[in-house]
């Protein structure tokens, strides 16, 4: 029988073959061995099979959300152009250490330009869309970087983010955070201590409306590049700096605002002068 011309076996023959497909990703997919530890779950619900991928091309992704968020009629500080040309890197990549312990001198605007430029600042544009410090999965930049402001020459106290379109910092609260950081921290003195503390936070769905489940490994990957691209510049302006992972989640989110499931804090990373 020619099967164009029954639409009911057609119709059964398609029903097969999902089910075959369905059958097949799932066999991919058992339960996770080992002890169930949170670590081998994600390691396991974050791999990548081709099963998967094909699954994926049968599963609601969410919507992307917007490339960039801005904090509309907050005060803006224009930052200085990041010009600043030190260290080759070999050297910088030498002399990188993490710091803990910082002087009294205030960080300059110049060089908390710097560091955020060398963070999540613009080099280039491509297919109209702005290019950025650290390599990002799909040029997707899931990231928003936050900073404590506190002991920046000539910059109030206070909570602030990175305009990364136009070099600017949105005030986001005033006020001194040093305290609050430090006890979000674990009550790690060096994130009080510093002249700037950056938050990194990361928007999820920016990543996961393309990559599904992976893109949770590709944001970690990320924050790695910055907080890289932080110690990398701060070591090449003779500054100290230091990358911390250890914090309350729930109350640094709280801290910066965020709801902790569409956008949360990944990292915390403190400079300050030697």
């Amino acid at each position: 029988m020619n099967i164009r011309r029954n639409p009911g076996k057609l119709l059964a023959l398609a029903l097969l073959l999902a089910v075959t497909l369905v059958l097949w990703v799932s066999a991919g997919q058992d339960e996770t061995e080992g002890d169930g530890a949170i670590g081998r779950k994600f390691l396991y619900e974050t791999s990548l099979t081709w099963q998967g991928a094909i699954g994926d091309l049968f599963s609601a992704m969410p919507a992307k959300p917007p490339q960039f968020k801005k904090y509309t009629g907050a005060r803006t500080v224009k930052l200085p152009p990041a010009e600043f040309k030190g260290l080759a890197v070999e050297e910088a990549i030498r002399r990188r250490r993490s710091a803990r312990k910082f002087s009294d001198r205030p960080l300059k605007l110049e060089e908390l330009s710097q560091l955020l430029w060398a963070a999540q600042g613009v080099t280039g544009e491509r297919f109209r869309k702005l290019l950025r410090t650290a390599p990002s999965a799909g040029a997707l930049y899931p990231f928003e970087v936050y900073v404590f402001v506190n002991n920046v020459e000539g910059l109030e106290r206070g909570l602030y983010h990175y305009g990364v379109r136009e070099h600017q910092l949105e005030q986001v609260k005033a006020g001194d955070f040093r305290a609050a950081v430090t006890e979000a921290g674990l009550d790690q003195d060096m994130l009080g201590a510093a002249d700037a503390t950056f938050a990194l936070a990361a928007v999820i769905d920016r990543i996961r409306f393309k990559y599904g489940e992976r893109g949770w490994r590709y944001i970690f990957m990320e924050s790695g590049h910055i907080s890289q691209n932080i110690y990398l510049q701060a070591a090449s302006m003779g500054l100290g700096s230091v990358a911390v992972g250890a914090f309350l989640d729930k109350k640094l989110n709280e801290l910066l605002g965020l709801d902790g499931v569409n956008e949360a804090a990944i990292a915390l990373h403190a400079v300050g002068t030697l």
